[in-house]
C-alpha cells in the first residue's frame, strides 16, 4: 500500500484510535489489497463483497472478525480514500450472542498450576486476577504495578479511559518471582524474548500458545483464548458476591445508561475488595466449582 498505508496510520492515529485498533485496521487493509493484488485507487464496492465473501466462506471467518474487516474498510475508503460511496451498501455481517465456556474456579486454579514458567503464570494470574484485556497486559509496564496501594494502573485501554484495579497478593508474588527469574529487558512488563533489543512487546498469539500449553499440560478439555481468563474473573466475581456496578467499573465497561466511565472505585472499597484469585484455595473459592 506504501503511501496509502502511511495516510492510513496517521489517519487513524488522529482519529486517536486505541494502538490495537490501528494495529488491526491497517493489517485488514494490506490483507485486502494484497487479495486483489491491485491499487486501492481502483479496488470498489465488488472487491470488497468478494473479499468479504470469501473471508466468510472460504476462510472460515467468525462474523465478529469480519466485522472489523469491514470496519477497517469503511476507514481506509470513507476517512483516507475519501470514496464514502464505496461502503454505503456494505453491512455488517449479522453475528449470534454466545455466552462464553467459562472455566470453573478448579480448572482456572489448575491452568495456573500447569503454567510453564514464572512469566506465564504471571500472565494468567493478571488477566484472570484483575480482569485486563490481554492488550492491557501487554501494554503494562514495571511502573504500572503499584505494590504500595496493591492496584495496577491500566493505561492502554480499549475505550483509552484510564483504570485503576487492585492487585492480587498471589498477582504480585508471582510478578516477583517472574521478575526474579527473568529480569526482563526493555520498556514492556512482558516483553517479546525473540527481540529484547528492539523492546518489543509479547505478541497475542504467543500468550494464546501459552495459555494453550497450560490447559493441556494440566488435561483439560477447553476451548480457550486469553479472553475467557477476563470472563472468568467476571463470572466469578459475580459469584462470590460483588455487585455488578463494581465489576462494570473493574472491566472498564461503558455504559449508555450511566457516567460510569467517569467513576472510580473508592480508596476503602478498593482495599476491601477482593479478586477471585484470591480465593481459589479457600472454602469461599469452592463456590467457585
Amino acid at each position: 500500500m506504501g503511501q496509502i498505508r502511511d495516510r492510513m496510520a496517521a489517519d487513524l492515529a488522529l482519529r486517536g484510535l486505541s494502538s490495537a485498533t490501528r494495529a488491526a485496521y491497517l493489517r485488514y487493509a494490506q490483507k485486502f489489497v494484497a487479495f486483489h493484488k491491485r491499487s486501492p485507487h481502483e479496488l470498489g464496492v465488488e472487491h470488497v463483497r468478494t473479499w468479504v465473501l470469501h473471508l466468510l466462506q472460504v476462510k472460515g471467518r467468525n462474523p465478529n472478525t469480519v466485522n472489523v474487516c469491514i470496519a477497517a474498510l469503511r476507514f481506509l475508503f470513507e476517512t483516507t480514500l475519501q470514496r464514502p460511496d464505496v461502503m454505503v451498501s456494505v453491512r455488517l455481517v449479522r453475528t449470534r450472542s454466545r455466552q462464553p465456556d467459562v472455566p470453573s474456579g478448579s480448572q482456572v486454579a489448575a491452568i495456573l498450576a500447569h503454567a510453564r514458567n514464572a512469566k506465564d503464570r504471571a500472565m494468567f494470574m493478571l488477566l484472570y486476577g484483575a480482569g485486563l484485556r490481554v492488550s492491557e497486559m501487554l501494554a503494562l509496564v514495571a511502573g504500572d504495578i503499584d505494590s504500595q496501594r496493591m492496584v495496577i494502573h491500566v493505561r492502554d485501554t480499549k475505550n483509552r479511559h484510564d483504570r485503576i484495579v487492585p492487585l492480587p497478593l498471589s498477582a504480585l508474588e508471582a510478578l516477583r518471582t517472574y521478575w526474579r527469574e527473568s529480569r526482563p529487558k526493555g520498556k514492556w512488563l512482558f516483553g517479546s524474548p525473540r527481540r529484547p533489543a528492539e523492546g518489543r512487546a509479547l505478541s497475542r498469539v504467543a500468550v494464546h500458545k501459552a495459555l494453550l500449553k497450560a490447559v493441556e499440560r494440566a488435561g483439560l478439555t477447553l476451548h480457550v483464548y486469553p479472553h475467557l481468563l477476563r470472563h472468568a474473573f467476571a463470572t466469578h466475581l459475580l459469584e462470590i458476591g460483588t455487585d455488578l456496578r463494581t465489576v462494570q467499573i473493574l472491566l472498564g465497561h461503558r455504559s449508555l445508561q450511566s457516567t460510569a466511565r467517569y467513576t472510580h472505585l473508592s480508596e476503602a472499597r478498593r482495599a476491601t475488595l477482593r479478586s477471585p484469585l484470591d480465593v481459589l484455595h479457600t472454602e469461599e473459592g469452592k463456590r467457585l466449582g
